[in-house]
């Protein structure tokens, strides 16, 4: 763990003392201060932004399982008595080219994550090393000499050292590590009470405005919003253990969090979902001022002009009964046209849901198609196993 740890370790501390010579180059003051407390901000910065093309990547992966969710519990419906081995392997299988045609998996959303995690401990290592190297016990990491240890052991967050934790035994000796027990605590609290706090947002703006209705009936949801009330939990449980500088870093990036997913979710936000219908009705309302007609029925006229998308409504026969007894034939008009909730739609005239359920369809027949050779190759090498044994 440590071989991993090694040049994750030394590219942070090199992050850290750049950002903090810039901060004194613009005007903060040299030594321990806020320059050091700006560097593991900077730091968080620096990684946030290295790891944005995932964070869309994560974003159109969550939206497509969201999509896929009413075709994914049909298969879980499908399969749900079936415990047999045979039928186990189909429901994997079939459940992967489900993913596969939407172009998505469970784990595509868990990659900014799994990212941050070397870092973030990278980093707890160099704040829990920077006694080490201060006193010259341990040597020191890349730029992080012994004369810049002491500097960053010394710098305060509000009284708290950067490298001080709530479960530290706080000695006399406030030179490197030490400070007030009373401040520490205060501090790691409050931090820890915020991170719990952005987290939640974070969540519930993800599941409650950004889902369609059809995702929130899934598994998948249910999950999410057992997670949006057992996070908060683990880390007030296992805050206690880390330094001020690691709770900082994670504090700014659930806050990074929350503000990029607040964006994405205004400007992109998931079609049918809460966001998606306020975002709109403003668009609708903008279009009112300036007397042009609703999103909905300039959509709908550009696709009868064009021949592409909805169809027209349909005459269909029917019959009129009178109240003598006599019927006769009418013609009633389907106008569940009118009805669909408008949604933006590509240049195959198509949305996202009716685009992934086409994919769903094609595959669906493509594997139909072949069962049905693999059981008329078997059935036809039974018929020759069975001429052979005739004659």
């Amino acid at each position: 763990m440590d071989a991993i740890l090694a040049p994750i370790r030394w590219a942070v501390a090199w992050v850290m003392v750049l950002i903090h010579d810039g901060a004194v180059a613009i005007g903060f003051p040299a030594g321990s201060g806020w320059a050091w407390v700006l560097s593991i901000i900077g730091l968080t910065v620096v990684v946030r932004i290295l790891i944005m093309p995932l964070f869309f990547r994560q974003i159109r992966a969550s939206r497509a399982m969201q999509l896929i969710q009413p075709e994914l519990k049909k298969l879980q419906d499908k399969y749900k008595n079936k415990k047999d081995p045979a039928s186990r392997q189909r429901f994997q299988e079939e459940m992967q080219a489900l993913y596969k045609d939407a172009g998505t998996s469970p784990f595509a959303s868990c990659l900014p994550l799994l990212l941050q995690m070397p870092i973030f401990f990278a980093l707890f290592s160099v704040l829990r090393q920077l006694q080490g190297i201060a006193t010259g016990a341990n040597d020191p990491i890349g730029p992080l000499t012994q004369a810049r240890a002491i500097e960053a052991e010394a710098s305060e967050f509000f009284g708290a050292p950067l490298s001080s934790s709530f479960m530290q035994t706080f000695g006399d000796n406030a030179t490197f590590g030490g400070g007030d027990a009373t401040i520490v605590r205060i501090v790691t609290v409050v931090m820890i009470i915020a991170m719990s706090i952005t987290t939640f947002l974070t969540q519930r703006q993800l599941t409650m405005k950004n889902m369609p209705p059809s995702a929130m009936e899934s598994p998948m949801f249910r999950q999410q919003q057992i997670l949006l009330y057992i996070l908060p939990v683990v880390f007030a449980v296992t805050g206690v253990n880390f330094p001020i500088g690691v709770l900082m870093y994670w504090l700014v990036s659930n806050l990074w969090s929350m503000g990029q997913q607040f964006y994405t979710i205004k400007r992109q936000p998931t079609p049918g979902s809460e966001a998606y219908k306020k975002m709109i009705e403003k668009k609708n309302a903008k279009r009112a001022a300036k007397g042009l007609p609703p999103l909905e029925e300039e959509q709908r006229t550009l696709q009868r002009s064009s021949g592409s998308g909805q169809r027209k409504p349909q005459p269909k026969k029917g019959t009129k009964v009178g109240a003598d007894g006599s019927s006769d034939d009418v013609e009633e008009t389907d106008e569940t046209e009118s009805d669909e909730e408008f949604e933006v739609r590509g240049k195959d005239g198509l949305t996202d849901a009716e685009r992934a359920q086409k994919r769903y369809e094609r595959r669906q027949a493509e594997r139909r198609l072949a069962a049905e050779k693999r059981r008329r190759k078997e059935q036809g090498g039974k018929n020759q196993g069975s001429g052979g044994k005739n004659n």
